[in-house]
């Protein structure tokens, strides 16, 4: 298996989320926590103690301004909020609100989601946005990379559909295409940061509209427009940040193009990809100390100007 994992990582990864999650289905559970076992699988395999802590690095919270943490935080509630109002507009019973529960238990949720492997951010994220992500990146643009995972990331979710527990809207696999490419643009103006993915996720979540108790025509508007409201966001961070979309080997104003690059992580391949560094690995690549890809041994020489 570990050759097999060594020469595959990215392929064995979605292979091992999706049994990881799946397996359960006939007895009518799903396990959310696939892809983040799955990526701790692949690594583990592929590079051993030394890949398992640099991939656990990836997850901790780096120096970044308040305003990114205010914003991965307001967009889901903003999205929600959204949605919620122009439903009440179009007649949807102002009661509902009342079914929500206080903006202290909602903190409680969101806190307590941040830290529960058996819940869907952190049973999510480190696998989608941590380890999928960045090799996705290393041969794609970021706009091929999201489209790519979001296929994959809602098929994932396609179970839930059928699951009597669940009842997930088919429409919701739309917005969990909307909400990756909106995921991988804070990822990339993050300097490639999986926490803020994760605080996004939990954000994304404490608020559930089925709690609203809206039945009939009011609980489709509510999914249409929900999904609604994260395309136009996906749109828009596309529309409006298309540096940050550029096509293959284009520059971009993502980490690629920042002067700092996070402790144990490279670029590789194309502006936005970054990738965790082991020595030895072909999952995890290798990099100096000052930060440079070139091979050991090699010095690099300057041209003499030639006289003009």
């Amino acid at each position: 298996m570990r050759p097999i994992v060594r020469r595959h990582p990215l392929v064995s990864f979605f292979v091992l989320s999706y049994v990881l999650s799946w397996w359960a289905v006939p007895l009518g559970g799903f396990l959310p926590c696939g892809p983040v076992f799955a990526a701790l699988i692949v690594v583990g395999l592929s590079d051993g103690r030394r890949g398992l802590r640099a991939f656990g690095r990836r997850l901790l919270p780096r120096r970044l301004r308040a305003r990114w943490y205010l914003a991965v935080i307001a967009i889901p509630i903003a999205v929600a909020a959204a949605a919620v109002a122009v439903n009440l507009a179009l007649g949807a019973p102002v009661d509902a609100l009342n079914r929500l529960d206080d903006w202290y238990v909602l903190l409680a949720i969101t806190a307590g989601r941040l830290i529960d492997p058996l819940d869907g951010p952190l049973g999510e994220e480190p696998g989608w946005r941590g380890f999928a992500l960045p090799h996705l990146l290393q041969d794609r643009s970021p706009a091929a990379a999201s489209l790519v995972l979001g296929g994959l990331v809602a098929g994932w979710h396609v179970p839930l559909v059928f699951l009597p527990a669940e009842r997930l809207p088919p429409l919701f696999l739309l917005a969990t295409v909307a909400v990756t490419f909106v995921y991988t643009w804070i990822y990339l103006r993050t300097d490639g940061s999986v926490f803020m993915t994760l605080l996004a996720h939990c954000a994304e979540g404490t608020i559930k509209l089925s709690a609203l108790g809206l039945v009939g025509a009011a609980s489709t508007r509510m999914t249409v427009l929900y999904t609604g409201a994260w395309c136009a966001v996906a749109v828009g961070v596309v529309v409006f940040d298309r540096q940050t979309w550029g096509a293959r080997g284009a520059p971009t104003r993502s980490v690629a193009t920042t002067a700092a690059v996070a402790p144990g992580w490279r670029r590789r391949g194309r502006p936005g990809a970054l990738l965790p560094t082991v020595p030895g690995s072909p999952c995890l690549p290798r990099i100096s100390s000052s930060g440079s890809s070139r091979r050991p041994g090699r010095r690099r020489t300057r041209r003499a100007r030639r006289p003009t």
